[in-house]
């Protein structure tokens, strides 16, 4: 912001510096102000008052303008490309009443060409636009902030469909000046109908040239700016580089873009050295044969004729002297590599987002997405909408098949999923707010005609104005993934109907064989039901984080949601199918949270609810400990953790009943267990289980607990109060808390049964999804239990290892690889050397 303030104080000195027209003075209107002055002090101060006009060095001005404006140096060619687009815009306009001003053959056929030179260091822009009459150069490029275009608008303006047709963007005469961003001097040549060509030359000082072309007539009609780029801005002497920018902010303009690109080629040219060297040869052999042939010409005439009898054929030239002749004449060529310079047009691709969605086919709207992503996976879905009121615009909104590598990895960086065009001009493709994170996975293009921008096209004007195309891209972009999401529910209904009356056809029915186009559309079918799945397959985090983030569009969200369930299989369900599949009595949505599906749906929690057909969801991923605490509700119905320590039955006094006939063993327990369990109770979840732990209804979950135990910076410090008050619920008619009862009330000392209880609480809690704080108490408890059980004393201790005997100390013999004796010294080696036997030795040795 401090930038753009800065530069929209230069355009405020600008105005009135020596670039400015003189202006009449408005009309002044009188009006008593408390300033200090009485009226005739006022008078005399409006009578006596020197006027001057503010002065500017020009030169420092241009250059803050420059610099504060434009922040990234390749918007130089969009600002170029955008006014060249203009350009022609304005002659195609101008032509609708007078075809002769677009003129025919190549000035008809308006485009933009844009090269390079890497010898002299320019780069070319080249249009058949227009162009500027020498008053026009003067006025639009050496007064700043002068715009053609805001002037040929104003002009225009009679309420014309024509007018509504013009798609110019280039409103505040200062775009050019990006230029000087790389350029230290700046050539235009222009030449318009109503004019001569002529020259504008500047270097971004105080002063600029205008100048009748020497050359005369050279473009016809239209503009073209050579810029001559500074030493650090070689950069942009690259083909690749420029077409990488203008695929980037330019790819959809209206008229074609073609670059200057350059290849080699492999040709054949005629090779005169060696075709010399041919012809000499040639020459050489012909006069030796000539010479050697001579004296036998007579003589072999005269015995030729003679043998030849009457009647007698001449012999034919063979084909192998032929074409070895043939080749002998043939010219002597050589392949050479040569630079081949060709026109490629760069935006090929169509803006398909301004025409009406019924002329689009599929394969136009996959096409087009490719070409925008870059992803080859192809796109799920899209929705092609108009929006207006406010603000209008034109959206093509995309689903990708698959998330990108490493996708939530990167969630909090800047997305740019969506680009936003003005005019099909880009303007920005990262953003913070235009649409909320949850759902930056959705690519695709928004395009505004009347979008406020500020000078330098960056940013918006009106952050409101942003915040409003926001909510209406995240209503069309809800509304696409719900009604994926209805057409997959639909169509999976149809389909289990369809097998269940193929299941229930009588034995011997033959089934009809299907149509080529009905098994087409069968298998248009299963794509469509399989579309949702595929979606949250790769996307449900998106959705879950909408839950957690967005409160406005949380309803919405919550309809999105896919969990498995008790009942589902290996399908999913959602919230409004549970909620419509529950019995009348029920008003509760039970859930149970968990790593995953294997631990949670043989959970002993599920035993009571499975024995009553009560649907349960299985939320296993870590988000939804998040999602719950921020939907606590769907569509009147509260959702309930089959984890927590509340009641299943609404039979109240059974419950009573059956806490007061084993309160003792209760109590033994609680007394067993102390601190480790907050309280002891008869459960109302268990069947066939002996006991399970579960937890307040405030606080973590187990599985929450396990979470928040696993973040890199947990250091448990300020969430005491949430970690998770255990309770242990017993079921009283299982045969091992019975022997519990029984043996407790006879010896409540019993130090085994203190640890075999303490052993069903460890086990308990594992089954539970909770971590042992410490695993080490639980492995010395079934150290016990199997020393018991194998009829060994639990105190008693392993061996002790055997300790390993010495090894005696080696000494290397000079003669073999045994040791040597204890007598052996160098003393006596000495005298065996020193023996008649010592050369044989030494040999051996």
């Amino acid at each position: 912001m401090r930038r753009l303030s800065l530069a929209l104080l230069v355009l405020a000195c600008l105005a009135v510096s020596a670039f400015a027209e003189d202006e009449a003075p408005a009309a002044e209107t009188k009006t008593e102000v408390n300033d200090g002055f009485t009226a005739e002090q006022r008078d005399a101060i409006e009578k006596g008052a020197e006027k001057h006009e503010f002065q500017a060095e020009v030169h420092r001005l241009m250059d803050i303008l420059i610099n504060s404006l434009y922040g990234n140096r390749e918007i130089f060619l969009r600002e170029l490309i955008s006014n060249a687009a203009d350009a022609c815009d304005k002659i195609r306009f101008e032509s609708l009443t007078d075809k002769a001003k677009i003129g025919e053959g190549d000035l008809a056929e308006l485009d933009i060409r844009v090269q390079f030179d890497k010898d002299s260091r320019t780069i070319t822009l080249t249009d058949k636009g227009v162009g500027m009459t020498k008053a026009g150069l003067i006025k639009y490029l050496g007064v700043v902030a002068s715009s053609g275009t805001t002037e040929f608008l104003d002009k225009m303006k009679t309420g014309s469909t024509e007018n509504n047709a013009l798609s110019l963007i280039g409103q505040f005469g200062v775009g050019f000046y990006s230029v000087y961003l790389v350029a230290d001097k700046v050539t235009v040549v222009s030449k318009h109908n109503d004019d001569e060509q002529h020259i504008w030359q500047s270097k971004a000082d105080r002063t600029f040239t205008v100048v009748k072309d020497p050359r005369g007539n050279t473009l016809g009609r239209g503009t073209s700016i050579t810029l001559h780029l500074k030493e650090d801005a070689s950069e942009f002497l690259s083909e690749d580089t420029l077409k990488k920018i203008i695929g980037k902010y330019s790819e959809f303009i209206n008229f074609p873009i073609y670059l200057l690109t350059h290849k080699e080629e492999e040709k054949e040219v005629p090779d005169e050295e060696a075709q010399k060297a041919a012809d000499e040869a040639k020459a050489a052999k012909a006069a030796a044969e000539a010479d050697g042939k001579k004296d036998e010409a007579d003589g072999d005439k005269k015995k030729e004729d003679g043998d030849k009898k009457e009647g007698d054929e001449e012999l034919d030239v063979s084909e192998d002297d032929d074409k070895k002749k043939d080749d002998d004449d043939k010219p002597k060529m050589k392949k050479i590599k040569e630079t081949v310079a060709e026109w490629k047009q760069i935006n090929s691709v169509k803006a398909i987002w301004t025409r009406d969605s019924s002329e689009i086919s599929e394969d136009e709207y996959n096409g087009f997405y490719k070409t925008l992503t870059k992803d080859e996976k192809g796109a799920l879905n899209h929705i092609h909408f108009k929006a207006e009121g406010e603000i209008s615009f034109k959206s093509i909104l995309y689903v990708p098949k698959k998330a990108a590598d490493g996708y939530y990895d990167r969630f909090y960086e800047k997305s740019n999923a969506l680009k936003l065009y003005v005019r099909r001009v880009l303007i920005s493709e990262e953003f913070d707010d235009f649409m909320p994170r949850y759902l930056s996975f959705v690519k695709g293009v928004v395009d505004s005609d009347d979008l406020p921008l500020n000078v330098n096209r960056e940013a918006l004007a009106e952050n409101r104005v942003l915040k409003v195309m926001g909510k209406k891209l995240t209503r069309k972009a809800l509304d696409m993934l719900k009604k994926m999401a209805d057409r997959s529910a639909k169509l999976q209904t149809k389909y289990e109907e369809e097998q269940k009356e193929k299941a229930d056809k009588k034995e011997g029915e033959e089934e009809k064989e299907k149509t080529e186009e009905e098994k087409k559309e069968e298998e248009e079918e299963k794509k469509e039901r399989e579309m949702y799945d595929l979606f949250y397959k790769e996307f449900g985090k998106s959705i879950k984080l909408g839950v957690i983030d967005d409160r406005a569009n949380k309803a919405a969200l919550a309809k999105l949601l896919r969990y498995q369930s008790t009942k589902s299989g290996d399908n999913t369900v959602s919230l409004a199918a549970y909620v419509s599949n529950m019995p009348e009595k029920q008003d509760k949505i039970y859930y149970i949270t968990g790593a995953n599906v294997d631990s949670v749906k043989d959970s002993p929690m599920l035993e009571k609810l499975k024995k009553k057909g009560t649907e349960v969801l299985f939320m296993v991923d870590p988000l939804d400990e998040y999602v719950v605490q921020q939907l606590p509700e769907f569509d009147g119905k509260k959702l309930q953790s089959v984890t927590k320590d509340v009641p299943l039955e609404s039979d109240k006094a059974r419950h009573e009943k059956a806490e007061e006939e084993n309160k003792d063993v209760i109590k033994w327990l609680k007394d067993t267990y102390g601190s480790k369990v907050e309280k002891v109770t008869v459960s109302t979840k268990l069947t066939s289980s002996p006991c399970v732990v579960t937890t307040g209804q405030y606080g973590y979950t187990a599985n929450m607990e396990r979470i928040m135990k696993a973040q890199t910076y947990a250091d448990g410090q300020g969430r005491e109060h949430m970690i998770a008050k255990k309770t242990l619920e017993i079921n009283p008619r299982h045969p091992i808390i019975k022997e519990i009862a029984t043996r407790s009330a006879k010896d409540p000392q019993d130090k085994a049964l203190v640890d075999l209880a303490n052993m069903m609480l460890d086990s308990a809690l594992l089954v539970s999804g909770f971590v042992l704080d410490n695993p080490s108490d639980l492995s010395a408890r079934l150290n016990r239990v199997l020393a018991q059980g194998l009829a060994v004393d639990p105190e008693a201790v392993a061996d002790e290892e055997p300790e390993e005997p010495e090894e005696p100390a080696k000494t290397e013999d000079a003669s073999s690889d045994a040791p040597a004796s204890d007598d052996s010294s160098a003393e006596d080696l000495a005298k065996n050397l020193a023996s008649d036997d010592a050369p044989k030795e030494k040999d051996e040795l």
